[in-house]
C-alpha cells in the first residue's frame, strides 16, 4: 500500500510539473492574459478538468507556490517554541535562502525573472496576488489575536510581518530582471531582510513575547 501511494503521489507531482512547464512556456511567449487554459491543456496533453484539479484558477498556475509559502510562515509562528517572540519566529523563517536563491542553477533564477515579467504585465495576476496576501493577513491576525492580543494590534503586526515578506519578494523580482546572479541576490536579500526585521524590533520585539 505504501509503495502504491508513493507511486500515485509521484505521478501527481509529474503531472503538476508538466502542466506548470506548459503554462509558463506559453505565458512567457505570449503573456498571461492572451493564453487560454485549453491551450495549456493541449500542450501538456491533459484535459482542462485535470488542470483545474491541480490549480483552482488560471492565476494559480503562476502563484502556485505563494500561498504555500504564506501558509508555512503562519505555521512557523503558530508552532514556535514556548517563550519565543512572534517576531523572532518570523525572522528565522523569512531571512533564509530558499527556492531559486538556494541553488546555483541559473534556470531557476530565469524562472523567477519570467514570473516577475508576467506579474508586471497582468492586472489579473496582481489582483490574485492581493487576494492571497489578504487571506494570509487575516489568518495570521486571527492567530495572533488568539494569544490575547487586541485586534488592532494583531492586524497591525500581521500586516507588518507579511509586508516584509512581500517587499523582499518584490526586491528579488527586481534584481532578477536586472540580471543579478543568484548568489548576489541571496546575499542582498539576507542583509535587507535582517535590516527590515531590525526596523520592527523596537515596535514589535516585546510584543506577544511568547505563550
Amino acid at each position: 500500500m505504501t509503495v502504491e501511494v508513493g507511486l500515485r503521489e509521484r505521478k501527481k507531482q509529474q503531472t503538476r510539473a508538466k502542466i506548470m512547464d506548459a503554462a509558463l512556456n506559453l505565458f512567457a511567449a505570449r503573456g498571461f492574459d492572451d493564453v487560454r487554459v485549453s491551450e495549456i491543456a493541449r500542450l501538456a496533453e491533459v484535459s482542462e478538468a485535470t488542470i483545474f484539479n491541480y490549480f483552482p484558477t488560471k492565476e494559480d498556475l503562476v502563484y502556485q507556490g505563494m500561498g504555500t509559502y504564506e501558509d508555512a510562515l503562519i505555521a512557523a509562528i503558530r508552532d514556535r517554541p514556548t517563550g519565543t517572540p512572534i517576531l523572532t519566529a518570523a525572522r528565522e523563517f523569512v531571512v533564509q535562502r530558499r527556492g531559486a536563491l538556494a541553488t546555483a542553477d541559473p534556470a531557476a533564477l530565469a524562472r523567477v525573472a519570467t514570473m516577475a515579467r508576467l506579474i508586471a504585465g497582468s492586472a489579473a495576476l496582481r489582483t490574485r496576488e492581493q487576494q492571497i496576501i489578504d487571506r494570509a493577513t487575516t489568518e495570521l491576525a486571527q492567530l495572533i489575536a488568539a494569544e490575547q492580543v487586541p485586534e488592532v494590534l494583531a492586524y497591525t503586526s500581521a500586516n507588518a510581518l507579511l509586508g516584509i515578506s512581500r517587499a523582499l519578494t518584490r526586491e528579488v523580482h527586481r534584481l532578477a530582471l536586472a540580471g543579478r546572479t543568484g548568489a548576489d541576490i541571496a546575499a542582498h536579500m539576507l542583509a535587507e531582510g535582517a535590516r527590515a526585521f531590525d526596523l520592527l524590533e523596537d515596535g514589535l520585539g516585546e510584543f506577544a513575547p511568547g505563550r
